[in-house]
């Protein structure tokens, strides 16, 4: 291929590599972290998975440590808008400069092991996981906060030694490649747990959480719950943050069970810790956003506990304004689709139809069809720059209207774009 030149040269490189991985597994990942170094083990990392939640707990710990003093490195994925969101230190996002330079040393050493076999040539999410550790070491980053990919055992970012592992929720999700029942997903789930390293576990159905407790038994892993230390679930026990959802606080409970337990090492001011929690950014879950005169509500949900999450948000939403919202949706796939658009059809006045820009998308057919057939409300067809044609403007509703926009972060991703940015960014959004 021509030589790369510029940042869109490199993301379109980048990009490209999407269909790479042949061989399943984390041994290309070791190969490349031997190339550069492993400059993963230069600072102490906290590893988070989970079905859902570990995004938002990430960002929790981040909060929680950089409020406290310390720097902070955050990996996660995928991003809503900007490439660069994956890879952040004390919430700075990796500049394009910086993608494109990363992208042309690590492009040499995956030329190098695909010379060997090409099969051994990194991914897409290979490269950007790489990027993040380089970054991190090379910013002397106190902590590394790390959010798998996908699954665990077999996920780029499981060559870490971690300090403490964590794993946030558990539900069936990705059934095609971590499993098709609870006991499965967890024994993927659980393979982030390393010998003798800490475990800390949210709320997770009982059959999920014995599995993993038996598999850190055997590695000699220590397991806290969150229950064991706030009590039964509740608002009430766990911690209040910033973040709207009952389910938030079972990610504020992880993630101070997380700064308690390693306090020795990286202590923290509780009350500090606590008021972090009160200022945690992360767009996108229940985000409400002031567009002219109406509120758009931003809501990612792409599996069946966040079709039930959800639920319980657009619930409580009727009981405040009287009404049933308006409400925007387009998912990846005909599977997710079956999840959540009856919750979307339960609770919506009017649903109108998006297809995210991207290869999984799931079709206007594959989401009417979704449709129970006892919803009497208005369907429709549009596109995200039909309904949000410049920045700081919604053409659907009236003013003092509530509507909500769900699915695919992908979705909510290009909606944040259109809202806020000029030129929209017109990448495919990948894991």
């Amino acid at each position: 291929m021509p030589p790369i030149r510029n940042y869109e040269e490199a993301k379109a490189y980048l990009y490209s590599l999407k269909h790479h991985g042949a061989k399943y597994g984390i041994d290309r990942m070791k190969l490349l972290a031997k190339k550069i170094g492993h400059p993963e083990r230069r600072y102490p990392i906290i590893h988070v998975a989970g079905t859902n939640g570990k995004g938002s707990t990430c960002a929790m710990l981040e909060a929680i440590y950089r409020l406290n003093g310390y720097k902070t490195g955050l990996f996660t994925s995928p991003h809503l808008v900007f490439q660069g969101e994956r890879i952040q230190v004390n919430r700075e996002i990796l500049e394009p400069d910086s993608i494109l330079n990363y992208t042309l040393e690590l492009k040499s050493l995956a030329d190098d092991l695909a010379s060997i076999d090409p099969d051994d040539h990194p991914s897409f999410f290979e490269f950007m996981t790489a990027m993040a550790f380089m970054r991190f070491a090379s910013e002397e980053v106190d902590i590394g906060i790390i959010e798998t990919g996908l699954g665990g055992r077999l996920d780029a970012t499981n060559i870490v030694r971690p300090e403490i592992s964590v794993i946030t929720s558990l539900s069936l999700d990705h059934t095609n490649l971590l499993g098709t029942d609870l006991a499965s997903i967890a024994r993927e789930k659980a393979g982030i747990i390393k010998e003798g390293c800490p475990v800390v576990l949210g709320l997770l159905p009982l059959e999920a959480e014995n599995t993993i407790r038996d598999i850190a038994r055997a590695r000699n892993a220590p397991v806290h719950n969150i229950c064991d230390y706030f009590g039964k679930p509740s608002p009430h026990n766990f911690p209040p943050t910033n973040l709207h959802g009952d389910y938030q606080g079972r990610n504020a409970a992880t993630a101070l069970l997380v700064s308690r337990l390693l306090c020795n090492r990286f202590p923290v001011n509780e009350r500090l810790a606590r008021e972090s929690l009160q200022q945690v950014n992360w767009p996108g879950r229940w985000d409400e956003h002031l567009v002219g005169n109406k509120k758009i509500i931003l809501d990612t949900t792409h599996n069946q506990e966040g079709a039930e999450l959800l639920a319980g948000n657009l619930e409580e939403l009727v009981l405040q304004t009287g009404r049933k919202p308006t409400i925007m949706t387009g998912m990846l796939g005909p599977e997710r689709a079956k999840v959540i658009m009856p919750v979307v059809a339960r609770y919506a006045q009017e649903i109108i139809l998006l297809k995210p820009t991207q290869p999984r998308a799931a079709t206007f057919k594959m989401l009417r069809e979704a449709i129970p057939g006892d919803f009497s409300g208005r369907v429709r067809n549009s596109q995200v720059r039909t309904l949000f044609p410049f920045p700081g403007y919604c053409s659907e509703g009236e003013d003092g209207e509530t509507l909500v926009a769900t699915g695919s972060l992908y979705l909510i991703g290009e909606i944040l774009d259109t809202l806020y940015h000029e030129v929209p960014v017109q990448e495919h959004l990948l894991q």
